[in-house]
């Protein structure tokens, strides 16, 4: 992705952030990192068992041990992550090119992002589906 476009669209996640509801945003502090990247990386995709061509389809991910399935034993084990990948979103929305494009960005990053929040708090694909998160 080109340094402006991965500029604004780091922008419009920040704005989608902020726009959460208080509380939602105190727990997503408090819980997890939320890391962007272009495209998941060399680990990302062995975990997964994907190639670098199926990636390109991929907007987000979460990783670690969801805040409703963590417990006093996992105290020493590192803070869940939600991934979000440019390249996968703006894919998905279509491009960047055109102020359409970039509210179909902005739609897909809020999307992805309430998805992959989901899954820290314990929402399952299915379930996320119905919510309209998929």
């Amino acid at each position: 992705m080109k340094s402006a476009d991965a500029e604004l669209f780091d922008a419009m996640l920040e704005q989608e952030i902020e726009a959460l509801p208080e509380a939602l945003r105190q727990l997503v502090a408090n819980h997890v990192a939320v890391v962007v990247l272009d495209r998941p990386d060399a680990a990302m995709l062995a975990e997964l068992d994907m190639t670098e061509d199926e990636a390109l389809d991929l907007c987000g991910l979460h990783t670690g041990i969801g805040a409703t399935d963590r417990s006093i034993e996992d105290d020493l084990v590192l803070p869940s992550q939600i991934h979000l990948f440019r390249d996968g979103i703006a894919a998905l929305a279509g491009g960047m090119d055109g102020q359409a494009a970039i509210e179909r960005v902005r739609t897909q990053i809020r999307i992805t992002l309430l998805h992959e929040i989901g899954h820290e708090f314990g929402l399952d694909e299915e379930q996320l589906g119905e919510l309209g998160y998929d």
